[in-house]
């Protein structure tokens, strides 16, 4: 995505990671006592019993339904942080990795309009920003939304993504965020790299505002609040060049965020062309740590 430019605080690429790195050691430096051999055997439980399901684009151009993505069982389980009395659930997560490899060669399809979820209409998806070098946002989003998959997985979070591959169109905002509706997500995070002025950095958090439903009113502010602290835990920088300075950017003009009836937001991991940001966005290792952060902030939002 592109935003405004604004001011820039200088890092170097291998800073931006090696900062990550430094966050993720001092949070194993001050974890609590090893996991007995039954909390192991639990975990590898959850494991054993964790989902993980894509969304595929059918040849209509709708998202088929995933098989087992449905929360099935829903009655059972609870809010994060509510109910604590009642038998654990199993967290259901939307990830939604932003664009997708063919719009640019699809115009006519991505450019068609539909609803903005405030009562006007708005282009269908974009093809997203780039680095300087030419490396895409669209591959971007996904190698990091599979990075955070898998993490999400290895806790037995089930895992829904809005697409797994790289080389279709779309699907278009609205049928994203039906998505996230349809199977009922305890969150919903779409994953986002932004393109402003070169001397800008850093991550931020968007969601829906002003709220459309209860979910947009209070969970929806709750996650970005999570994530924008799991985030930062990791050493990335909050962004320098949104009018607020903590991470947090509420707007009305994304209809994925407008749509939804569950709670979601956008992140925009950092900012493709500041050449020290986009050194880190593309590598491997870089999208592993950019999933570790988002991977944290769904955890801090479902109290895992």
């Amino acid at each position: 995505m592109r935003s405004s430019g604004g001011r820039f605080a200088t890092a170097s690429a291998r800073g931006v990671v090696a900062a990550i790195g430094i966050g993720m050691l001092a949070t194993a430096c001050s974890a609590a006592e090893p996991a007995s051999s039954g909390q192991v055997g639990d975990q590898r439980a959850a494991t054993q019993r964790s989902a993980v399901v894509s969304t595929e684009r059918n040849a209509t151009g709708e998202p088929d339904r995933a098989p087992d993505g449905q929360a099935q069982g829903r009655q059972s389980r609870a809010a994060p942080g509510r109910d604590s009395g009642r038998e654990p659930r199993g967290d259901v997560v939307v990830l939604d990795p932003g664009h997708n490899g063919g719009n640019g060669a699809n115009l006519d399809r991505i450019e068609r309009q539909v609803p903005n979820g405030r009562g006007a209409r708005k282009q269908c998806n974009s093809t997203g920003t780039s680095t300087a070098d030419g490396y895409p946002e669209h591959a971007f989003n996904l190698a990091v939304a599979q990075q955070v998959r898998r993490q999400l997985a290895d806790r037995g979070v089930r895992v829904v993504l809005t697409r797994s591959a790289d080389d279709g169109v779309g699907p278009c905002v609205d049928q994203r965020a039906a998505i996230g509706n349809r199977n009922d997500a305890d969150a919903v995070v779409s994953i986002h790299a932004d393109g402003s002025a070169a001397e800008a950095n850093g991550f931020h958090v968007i969601y829906s505002d002003p709220p459309l439903n209860d979910a947009q009113r209070t969970a929806a502010p709750r996650l970005a609040r999570a994530m924008v602290a799991g985030m930062a835990s990791t050493g990335l920088p909050k962004a320098d060049y949104i009018a607020s300075t903590d991470g947090l950017d509420g707007r009305a003009d994304l209809a994925g965020l407008n749509l939804s009836t569950v709670p979601a937001v956008l992140v925009e991991c950092g900012n493709m062309r500041n050449p020290d940001e986009a050194a880190a966005m593309s590598t491997a290792e870089g999208h592993r740590q950019y999933a570790e952060a988002i991977t944290r902030g769904v955890l801090r939002y479902l109290d895992r």
